[in-house]
C-alpha cells in the first residue's frame, strides 16, 4: 500500500514522496486523507531534534480529516465512505527502502488507522463540521484538557500567556466554562482571533503596561493562569500574576532540556502547578468536535494558511527558516 507523504531528513530536509505502508490489518482502516492540520510549535520541535519520537527521516503531522476507503476483515463500527478525524498512521512505513518514523504520521496523501486503538483512534466526523476547521481538532483539544486538569469553573479569572493555537483552546474553552479570560501575547493578530474566541480582555505586552493592566483586570491576582507560549522566559511571568493559592499550568512544550522559575515566588503563593500532557484522549476530542458541530467553537477562524500538499516541503522550510510571517493555523489540502 502506497502514499505520497511530507518526509523530513535528518538535515531538516523536507520532500513530498512515494512511501510504503505494512499491510491492512484486520483492525486498520485504510483512510484517504481530505486535511491535515499542522501543529507548528511540536513539528518543529521534532524537526530541529529538541524532542524526539523515533530516528530520522520522519512524517510529523497528527491530526487530519479523511474518507475511509477501505476497511479490515475485523472492523465493526467504520464503513467505506466513512468522514473521519483522526490522529495520525498506526501502520510501518518505508521511504526508498529505509524505515519511517511516522511521528504520528498525518502528512499524507493516505494513512492506515488503528479503528481500535483507545486513546488516538479515529471517530466519525458529524454533519455540518467544517473539514479545515477539524483538521486542527488536537490543539483547542490540548487546550481543554488543561481547561479540564486545573479544574477551571465558572467565574474564575483565567489568564493565558501565548495566544497561538493551544493556548487560543485555553481561552476558548476556558470561556465555554464561563471563566472571565485574559489574552496575553505580543501578536495583534493573534489577540484578535482571541477576542473573536471569547477573550474578555486582551494586552500586547510589548507595548502595555502588563503589570499595570492586570491590576485593572484582577487586582487580587489570577485564579488560573495558562503559559502556553512554550517560552521559558515566561514562566515567572505567569507565575508572578498568579493570586495566592491560585493555579499554574504549565501548558507549553518547553522540550528536553532543563526548565527553572523562581522557587520562593511559587511557594509562597501556595500555588498548585498542572502539566497537562496531550489532547485529553477521546472525552477532550468529542467534545470539541461537538462544539464545533454546534457552532460553538468557531476554530476556522484560526486558519491563516492553506497549502496544497505540493506546496508543503517549501511551506515548512519556509516556516523552519522563519520566513513565514503571521502564521497562526495551517491546513494542509491532499484531496
Amino acid at each position: 500500500m502506497k502514499a505520497q507523504a511530507l518526509v523530513c531528513t535528518e538535515q531538516q530536509e523536507f520532500v513530498l514522496d512515494e512511501v510504503e505502508y505494512s499491510p491492512l490489518q484486520p483492525r486498520d482502516l485504510w483512510v484517504r486523507a481530505l486535511r491535515t492540520g499542522v501543529s507548528i510549535g511540536t513539528e518543529l520541535l521534532l524537526v530541529r531534534s529538541q524532542v524526539s519520537w523515533g530516528p530520522f527521516p520522519i512524517i510529523t503531522g497528527y491530526q487530519g480529516v479523511g474518507i475511509v476507503e477501505q476497511v479490515g476483515s475485523a472492523v465493526k463500527d467504520f464503513a467505506v465512505g466513512d468522514r473521519i478525524y483522526y490522529r495520525g498512521c498506526s501502520a510501518g512505513i518505508t521511504w526508498q527502502g529505509r524505515p519511517v518514523s511516522a511521528t504520528s504520521g498525518a502528512h499524507a496523501s493516505h494513512v492506515v488507522t488503528d479503528s481500535t486503538n483507545v486513546l488516538h483512534g479515529p471517530a466519525k466526523l458529524p454533519e455540518g463540521v467544517d473539514e479545515e476547521a477539524a483538521s486542527l481538532f488536537v490543539m483547542p483539544s490540548v487546550g481543554l484538557n488543561g481547561v479540564n486538569m486545573a479544574g477551571v469553573a465558572m467565574g474564575d479569572r483565567v489568564v493565558v500567556i501565548g495566544a497561538g493555537l493551544i493556548g487560543l483552546g485555553n481561552v476558548a474553552t476556558a470561556k465555554l466554562r464561563g471563566a472571565v479570560t485574559v489574552a496575553v501575547d505580543i501578536d495583534d493578530q493573534r489577540l484578535a482571533v482571541a477576542r473573536q474566541l471569547g477573550a474578555d480582555h486582551t494586552i500586547n505586552s510589548s507595548r502595555e503596561d502588563l503589570d499595570e493592566r492586570m491590576k485593572q483586570i484582577v487586582p487580587d491576582g489570577a485564579d488560573v493562569v495558562f503559559e502556553a507560549s512554550g517560552n521559558p522566559k515566561c514562566v515567572d511571568l505567569g507565575i508572578a500574576l498568579c493570586r495566592r493559592e491560585g493555579k499554574f499550568v504549565f501548558q507549553g512544550n518547553y522540550g528536553a532540556g532543563p526548565l527553572s522559575f523562581r522557587f520562593l515566588e511559587a511557594h509562597n503563593r501556595r500555588i498548585r502547578a498542572f502539566f497537562p500532557c496531550d489532547d485529553g484522549y477521546v472525552p477532550s476530542r468529542r467534545t470539541v468536535i461537538k462544539l464545533m458541530a454546534e457552532g460553538a467553537l468557531d476554530w476556522g477562524r484560526t486558519i491563516t494558511h492553506r497549502l496544497d500538499a505540493r506546496e508543503a516541503p517549501k511551506f515548512y522550510d519556509d516556516v523552519n527558516r522563519g520566513r513565514v510571517k503571521n502564521l497562526l493555523g495551517a491546513v494542509i489540502r491532499w484531496s
